[in-house]
């Protein structure tokens, strides 16, 4: 076995500088000096004997074998952070920190309900948010970046476990004086897909609304998009066409002020599951399924 091995530092650094492609940018994620970073970095070079980055005054680029080694540093920063879980879930639960990512169609509607309790009924958990869309949720999670995630299912999460904190149903969301006015419960086929305004990539939202519209061709068709469920109101308000909202979006307010009646879908699919989700295997498994039953409680 090598006697000199890289550290935990190292490796973070490393890591920090792969993900911003900058040195000062990776420098403050990591909490200091540029001079430090680099020189940690060309010591963890120095150490294994290989140039992991290449440097110019323009352009940081990873070698063909630097990236690699960041792969496999992500995997050892996860086990060295599960490690530390590993001890603090032997003491009391949701203490600490915890990193959670929420994806935005639920962190405005459910959260601001949610954490005023949590905050008071747990008062030593330090909850860190961050609102990434479903891909890149996703993506933190298994970097490590994320020890849990609050997203909407059906999605591709990869190995994951998971707790059911509650269904959610879709509704359509269409312009109170439109001619086309539909009954008090629409079917799929009735749907103009010509007319339907979706989230753009990356939001599990976007395949959900698909998937309750039973039409699958309406992906390809869809031209108009929008960054958020806000911009799709205000769309829709204006007469552009019609969407489709999450119940609990419409319960936080989202039409008020707005000429736009939301009615609901009849269809298999017309509803998402609402989960907390974290690595197969975390040592906090059982401390998250706590934090699920408070979210739930909610």
């Amino acid at each position: 076995m090598s006697t000199y091995l890289p550290t935990i530092k190292q490796l973070q650094y490393l890591v920090a500088l792969h993900q911003s492609g900058h040195f000062g940018r990776a420098a403050e994620a990591c909490f200091v000096s540029q001079s430090t970073l680099s020189a940690g970095i060309r010591e963890l070079e120095s150490l294994l004997g290989v140039t992991l980055v290449e440097r110019s005054r323009r352009v940081v680029r990873f070698t063909p074998l630097g990236n690699q080694v960041v792969a496999k540093a992500h995997r050892l920063l996860r086990e060295a952070e599960e490690l530390s879980e590993l001890v603090q879930s032997a003491g009391m639960p949701l203490v600490g920190e915890l990193r959670m990512s929420v994806i935005p169609t639920i962190a405005p509607f459910l959260l601001p309900r949610m954490l005023p309790r949590l905050r008071k009924e747990r008062p030593q958990l330090k909850l860190f948010l961050r609102e990434e869309t479903s891909d890149a949720a996703i993506e933190s999670l298994h970097q490590g970046r994320a020890d849990c995630v609050l997203l909407a299912l059906p999605y591709a999460t990869g190995e994951v476990e998971h707790e059911h904190i509650c269904d959610d149903p879709l509704l359509v969301a269409f312009p109170k004086d439109d001619l086309r006015d539909p009954p008090s419960i629409i079917l799929p086929g009735t749907i103009d897909q010509g007319r339907l305004l979706l989230l753009e990539d990356g939001h599990c939202l976007r395949d959900h609304a698909l998937a309750a519209c039973d039409r699958p061709g309406v992906r390809a068709s869809a031209t108009m998009i929008g960054t958020s469920l806000h911009t799709l109101v205000q769309m829709v308000d204006n007469g552009l066409g019609l969407t489709m909202l999450p119940q609990m979006a419409i319960d936080a307010g989202i039409l008020n002020g707005t000429n736009i009646i939301a009615r609901p879908l009849q269809s298999d699919h017309a509803s998402r599951e609402i989960a907390l989700v974290w690595r197969r295997n975390s040592p906090r498994g059982e401390e998250f399924r706590l934090l699920a039953q408070e979210l739930r409680a909610g």
